[in-house]
């Protein structure tokens, strides 16, 4: 097992300007789950390729652990690829189809078939090791695919968006699968994704990219609790954060007449325009006249545990839509108007021109 080190890496694709990825510094330490996460063409699977040798790397460097492999062929890196196709030999059985990589390196029959027999019972997969790829489902392709990786016992995994294809029951338990696995077997792990579900609920840590540039990396909860940026707000949560449009004044936010309270740092740095997040679940219903922001109700989403209220304000400052997190089963009809407020310790507050985070 070994640690991992992007050291000012950089990734130009030939005939552009604008790296993919620029200047990436990260740590992934010996056993940890790290998982890339941004919107599309914000250079997380670049970055996992320049890891896999798949990629040039432009500038900087590429460590596993002391080992300097930025210009290491890709089959002497010591690393496994699970891909978002599976990827696997339509001709061979499940069996063969795992072991083709260490049949490839002249590996032993019988040490070959006992690890892909390992590999076959931590994965569930003994009963289909005769069958070809086509006789299974997607979720055990899957599971194929993360067999083959196993077997090889490599220093580290790579993992891009290798449950993109499944639907969305099976995304949910097979991730389970995935974290659990990888905890069992403590074989450092980068995993990309573009689903911010995924990569709160997997990651020992989490990296958010936008733009071939780092914003932050930390474990899920201090990502969800202090986004560093309104990018990172933005994109961390799921309803995402309501970011609300204000003006500093009295030590508060103000949107309308309506004053939003603010943590005594925000207060002593803000100044002009602002921006103010606060999450669906931060929010507290209050009465008519009791100086909550008005919600006028357009969907009530009820789940069951819980249910959200997407509603819109006629308040200068406020988004097309604000989501507000409310108990379930509460009888709210659409068109009616709610008035919610927040306390300060759950208000975000950043400053709209930069986007950094002005809050404690």
């Amino acid at each position: 097992m070994a640690s991992v080190t992007f050291k000012n890496a950089q990734r130009i694709y030939p005939g552009s300007t604008k790296p993919a990825v620029d200047d990436l510094n990260l740590e992934i330490a010996d056993g940890e789950f790290m998982v890339l996460v941004g919107p599309s063409g914000c250079g997380k699977s670049t970055s996992l390729r320049m890891l896999a040798g798949l990629e040039e790397v432009t500038a900087g460097q590429i460590f596993i652990g002391d080992r300097d492999i930025t210009h290491v062929p890709p089959k002497d890196r010591d690393i496994a690829m699970v891909f978002q196709n599976y990827a696997l030999y339509p001709h061979m059985s499940v069996a063969e189809n795992m072991a083709f990589s260490l049949k490839m390196a002249k590996v032993d029959k019988e040490e070959r078939m006992a690890r892909v027999q390992e590999a076959a019972k931590l994965l569930d997969l003994e009963e289909y090791l005769d069958r070809k790829p086509k006789a299974l489902s997607g979720g055990q392709r899957q599971r194929v695919a993360m067999g083959r990786a196993i077997v090889r016992q490599p220093q580290v995994f790579c993992m891009d968006e290798p449950l993109s294809n499944l639907d969305a029951k099976l995304r949910v338990s097979t991730r389970t699968q995935i974290a659990a696995l990888q905890q069992r077997l403590g074989i450092t792990t980068v995993y990309v994704t573009h689903d911010q579900v995924e990569a709160m609920t997997m990651g020992d840590r989490v990296a958010v990219m936008k733009d071939g540039l780092l914003q932050q990396v930390d474990t899920p909860l201090a990502l969800y609790d202090r986004p560093v940026n309104l990018f990172v707000a933005g994109f961390i949560g799921s309803p995402a954060m309501n970011l609300l449009s204000a003006k500093a004044a009295d030590g508060g936010a103000k949107i309308g007449d309506y004053v939003v309270p603010v943590d005594r740092e925000a207060a002593s740095k803000m100044s002009g325009d602002i921006t103010v997040g606060v999450r669906p679940e931060s929010w507290r219903l209050v009465g008519e006249g009791e100086g909550g922001l008005p919600v006028r109700v357009t969907v009530v989403e009820e789940l069951g545990a819980d249910a959200y209220i997407y509603g819109t304000s006629d308040v200068e400052g406020t988004p097309n839509q604000v989501v507000i997190r409310i108990e379930a089963r509460r009888s709210l009809a659409k068109g009616s108007t709610v008035y919610v407020t927040t306390d300060p310790a759950h208000v975000h507050v950043f400053d709209t021109t930069t986007g950094e985070r002005l809050s404690a």
